[in-house]
């Protein structure tokens, strides 16, 4: 993978972090918000590339997190450093917004 924003990857490892430590059925019912915002960016990467959008697939809360990562790293992706820095913070306060939903 490639690198992202420094913002962006702490927030990432912080919620990363988090999900680890959640107890199996504490991280059932606290996927909602992981899954909402991983197919959001997948969406928004899909729009950007002109591709159709496809739904992440149910893999588990262990995959869950696999695939917010790169979900995560993806739309960083549409948003280089010194470019749409408001594009960067925005992600960096969906992942602290979905961690704080998590916990």
């Amino acid at each position: 993978m490639t690198a992202i924003p420094d913002e962006v990857r702490v927030e990432l490892e912080r919620v990363v972090r988090r999900w680890q430590q959640l107890p199996l059925d504490h991280a059932l019912r606290a996927s909602g918000p992981v899954r909402e915002l991983a197919q959001a960016l997948a969406d928004e990467v899909a729009d950007a590339e002109a591709r159709p959008r496809e739904t992440l697939p149910e893999l588990g809360p262990a995959t869950l997190l696999h695939q917010l990562q790169v979900c995560t790293y993806d739309a960083a992706r549409l948003h280089p450093e010194g470019r749409q820095a408001g594009g960067i913070r925005t992600l960096a306060e969906r992942l602290a917004q979905v961690r704080r939903e998590i916990s």
